[in-house]
């Protein structure tokens, strides 16, 4: 009875291994030599989350930020002059400059302006946009040779949890001669399949200029 029990879930196993690489579709990429396009988005920046100007002049912190701040700060925000310093080593304050541009149709997306490609071990490279206090899905997109594929990772708030939505259908273009040089500048237009309702559609279309990270 152990026996077969084992074997059960052996087989179990062996066909979820085979439908989840079934599922991952891989498409070719287009290589250009140059994508006619506005990318001047990559010239904007802003403040890591929660990090903003005060009624004083000042850059603080609100919402997402270290706890041992608060005491940094009087009851109306302004950081004290003594703890400026201190203040400034903890909260960081970088400007990040933009790395996407995008539209979409999927679940507690409010936008994003930040992706990041990074090469992986098998070779690959994988980029992820970032999510934020508003927008639970990501765009990922995994390059590898001469394709492509891509995923949105949903993580809800509400009771559905974690879902991933597999790409249907898409394309994208890539500036070879940048790529060469470690520099993502692509142009997409994806489209997934809605897992939780089939009568809507799902899609993420944009621009992208990101340095890609060892």
């Amino acid at each position: 009875m152990k026996l077969k029990s084992i074997v059960l879930i052996l087989t179990c196993l062996t066909i979820l291994s085979f439908t989840k690489k079934d599922e991952t579709k891989w498409i070719s990429i287009k290589w250009v030599d140059n994508i006619e396009n506005d990318f001047s988005f990559k010239e904007r920046w802003s403040y890591h989350e929660g990090v903003y100007k005060n009624k004083f002049g000042q850059l603080s912190c609100d919402g997402i930020c270290p706890p041992e701040i608060d005491q940094m700060k009087n009851e109306e925000g302004k950081i004290y002059p003594d703890s400026l310093k201190a203040f400034y080593a903890i909260v960081d304050t970088t400007h990040l400059f933009h790395s996407i541009k995008s539209e979409a149709s999927t679940y507690e997306w409010a936008g994003t302006n930040f992706m990041t490609f990074k090469k992986q071990a098998n070779n690959s490279m994988l980029g992820q946009s970032a999510c934020n206090v508003s927008t639970h899905s990501s765009l990922n997109i995994e390059i590898k040779n001469d394709s492509f594929s891509a995923w949105i990772d949903y993580n809800s708030i509400t009771d559905l949890g974690k879902q991933i939505f597999r790409m249907k259908e898409g394309q994208i273009r890539i500036d070879k001669q940048l790529f060469n040089k470690g520099i993502i500048k692509a142009e997409f237009d994806l489209k997934f399949v809605n897992t939780l309702d089939a009568e809507k559609e799902m899609y993420w279309k944009g621009l992208v200029y990101s340095n890609i990270e060892k």
